[in-house]
């Protein structure tokens, strides 16, 4: 199996400041790196209240129960076990974005910190994740089922819905796919 480099991406913040942009604040270093078991705590502990958020608002209690207990870390031990690969984006040793993949073809999970949305870390941790996949022999389409939340965010990233949202277990989805040419 191929690992890929950890990638280290520098950004600079920028703030709004009554119709200004004041800048530089300070450059951050923003690390991606293949996941491991340890990492599964402070995996859940960003997604859990993310998914919390962003995604089981319009949930029965029981669609938000049964997302978010996929998302403890003993779910996330057994994903990997099951060979899902994760990567996460740190900032300063914390883990600010998750991406996950199953099958080497969908995107299974892919989360930033409300911190650093808009600054480009979810494209950056999809594109390692891709990348990943084809390294492991994966040449097709992608898949992802997307919340309602991501959905805009997916299509930028040139997925399309591949038909009217799903609902399994009281949790609903948007099945999207990536077609990629040659």
């Amino acid at each position: 199996m191929h690992r890929l480099p950890k990638f280290a991406i520098t950004l600079m913040v920028l703030w709004w400041n009554e119709r200004q942009f004041v800048f530089p604040i300070r450059m951050m270093t923003m690390l991606i790196r293949a996941a491991t078991l340890d990492d599964a705590p402070a995996m859940s502990d960003l997604i859990r209240p993310l998914a919390s958020a962003h995604i089981t608002p319009d949930f029965s209690p029981a669609g938000a129960a049964n997302l978010l207990a996929s998302m403890a870390p003993e779910a996330l031990v057994r994903y990997f076990h099951a060979g899902y690969v994760y990567h996460v984006a740190e900032v300063d040793g914390n883990i600010v974005g998750v991406v996950g993949m199953r099958d080497n073809r969908h995107l299974f999970h892919l989360f930033v910190s409300d911190d650093f949305h808009g600054r480009g870390f979810a494209r950056e941790l999809w594109r390692v994740a891709r990348a990943a996949c084809r390294q492991n022999g994966h040449a097709g389409d992608f898949t992802v089922n997307s919340s309602q939340f991501a959905v805009g965010m997916y299509r930028k990233f040139g997925f399309v819905e591949a038909s009217p949202p799903v609902t399994v277990n009281d949790v609903t989805f948007i099945p999207m796919k990536l077609t990629e040419t040659a």
